[in-house]
């Protein structure tokens, strides 16, 4: 099951991390939310795999560490979501459906 694309009005803002909104539950190190808004990643379900940042034609993402998260110890974070171009590569290339790009949900927290 991929990132829930209703997060934004199913889920409380839990907070900030490196400029970035984090939508809760947030209980490290197994349940870390989701990151971002605009671009938003499901932590809780990425894999780490790099492909959205690796592919990202702007750079929006950035790895970040997450220790002791059962998934993976790294995910990324779409630092620079406000750069986002809306191509939805990154929404195609992960393998495990964890990024949601609205652009109706540019800007907002």
């Amino acid at each position: 099951m991929g990132i829930d694309p209703n997060f934004d009005k199913n889920r409380e803002t839990a907070g900030e991390e490196n400029g970035v909104t984090v939508w809760g539950p947030v209980e490290p190190p197994e349940t870390l939310g989701i990151h971002g808004t605009h671009v938003a990643v499901d932590y809780d379900i990425c894999v780490a795999d790099g492909a959205c940042l690796e592919n990202c034609p702007v750079d929006v993402f950035t790895w970040v560490d997450t220790p002791d998260h059962p998934e993976s110890e790294t995910k990324v974070e779409p630092t620079r979501e406000d750069q986002c171009i809306d191509c939805m590569l990154c929404v195609d290339i992960c393998p495990v459906d964890a990024i949601d790009v609205d652009p109706g949900r540019a800007g907002r927290t």
